[in-house]
């Protein structure tokens, strides 16, 4: 039986606020019942288990950062767009520790294939990306080079890793540039 006020959705925002606040791990059936003030069996008519509400947590939070994304390189191309999306991508890592975390977590592609979310923030990398001239498989690997230093200093900025003086923002910015500066000579391999 469905009980009455508890919805997918609501489960799924009420997760995601949990790992926001304790930590992806944090993040289980039991906590999510006692947080609604039911046993953890009531929750199972709305999802199928542990995995599978995290991989609706991670679609919700990929889906959020997907717009502001969007919204911030719509518009802009070249290192305009490389500093608005990394900006962007940055800030809801940021704000969204716990969301951000269930964005990184592996998902198989069968998982969600009836959704368009990641195919989303393929297209918004890609997009960003041919302002740079770029084609496939230059695409792919410059997309990889990108998501693994965007996540690399995030995560070692949250784990309050930048101990040094000098404002990680400085750092975050030359950092950009650097990325901008690599994009620009990439090419596309032969």
């Amino acid at each position: 039986m469905v009980r009455a006020g508890i919805t997918v959705g609501g489960l799924v925002r009420a997760a995601a606020e949990m790992a926001d606040e304790s930590g992806l791990d944090q993040v289980t059936v039991s906590a999510l019942a006692r947080r609604f003030g039911v046993k953890d069996a009531s929750l199972y008519s709305h999802i199928r288990n542990l995995r599978d509400l995290r991989v609706r947590l991670a679609l919700l939070a990929s889906g959020e950062m997907n717009e502001a994304i969007g919204a911030a390189v719509a518009g802009r191309s070249g290192k305009a767009a490389l500093i608005a999306f990394a900006d962007a991508y940055r800030d809801y890592a940021l704000a969204h520790p716990g969301r951000y975390a269930a964005t990184q977590q592996r998902i198989d592609p069968a998982e969600v294939a009836d959704t368009a979310v990641f195919l989303r923030a393929v297209e918004l990398t890609h997009g960003m990306l041919r302002g740079y001239g770029l084609e496939e498989p230059g695409l792919t690997d410059a997309g990889r080079l990108l998501r693994s230093a965007f996540h690399g200093y995030i995560h070692i900025e949250l784990s309050g890793g930048f101990a040094h003086s000098r404002p990680v923002a400085a750092s975050w910015a030359r950092s950009l540039d650097a990325l901008h500066d690599i994009l620009d000579s990439w090419g596309n391999p032969s």
